[in-house]
C-alpha cells in the first residue's frame, strides 16, 4: 500500500508557527488515516524550530532558490532562519525515504510546505507563484508534491496504484 507524506499541521497535530491547530477536515484524508496510509512530518518542527516560533517567508526567490543558495527565510524579527529549514527538508525527505513514500499532501503558502505558491517575503499578505523549501526537496528527489486542494488527484493516483499500471506508475 502506498504511503502519503503529510504536513502534520494538516493531520490535526499542534506544530503551526502560531501553536494553533488547523486540521484538514475531509473524508479521503479520514479514509487514508483509517487505512494507514498517513506518515505526519512538519519539516520545521524537525528542523529543529520551537512552537509557537515567528512567522517566516522566503525572501527573494522560491525553495529551490533556497536549496541553491539564491535565498534566504527570515522570520518577520529580521533573524536568519535558513538552516532550519533547509535541515527540515532534509529530514522530511528522510522520513520519505525511511517509508518509500512517492506522493505527498503539504500545506499550500508554507515556506516550507508551499506547494504552488508561498508568500512574498514582505510579510503582507501578497502570494507569488513558488514552492517552499521542503516542496522543493521532494521534488528534486522524484516525490510528487499536492497541495490540500489537490486530494482528488492524489486520490486518482492511489487508484492507478492499485490497477495494474501500478508497477509502470510507482517505480
Amino acid at each position: 500500500m502506498e504511503k502519503i507524506l503529510i504536513s502534520a499541521c494538516l493531520a490535526g497535530d499542534r506544530v503551526r508557527y502560531d501553536g494553533r491547530r488547523l486540521p484538514l477536515e475531509n473524508l479521503l484524508l479520514a479514509r487514508w488515516k483509517e487505512d494507514g496510509r498517513l506518515v505526519k512530518v512538519c519539516p520545521e518542527v524537525g528542523g529543529g524550530m520551537k512552537i509557537p516560533r515567528p512567522p517566516a517567508q522566503i525572501v527573494d526567490g522560491s525553495g529551490l532558490d533556497v536549496l541553491k543558495g539564491r535565498a534566504r527565510v527570515m522570520d518577520n524579527k529580521g533573524c536568519d532562519v535558513t538552516d532550519f529549514f533547509i535541515k527540515g527538508a532534509e529530514f522530511a525527505l528522510s522520513v520519505a525515504r525511511k517509508y518509500g513514500i512517492k506522493l505527498a499532501v503539504l500545506k499550500e503558502k508554507s515556506p516550507s510546505c508551499g506547494v504552488h505558491r508561498i508568500y512574498d517575503g514582505t510579510f503582507s499578505v501578497t502570494l507569488i507563484p513558488g514552492a517552499g523549501v521542503t516542496s522543493a526537496l521532494l521534488r528534486e528527489n522524484n516525490i510528487l508534491v499536492f497541495s490540500e486542494q489537490e486530494l482528488e488527484t492524489v486520490e486518482g493516483l492511489l487508484r492507478i496504484e492499485a490497477g495494474p499500471d501500478a508497477k509502470d506508475f510507482f517505480v
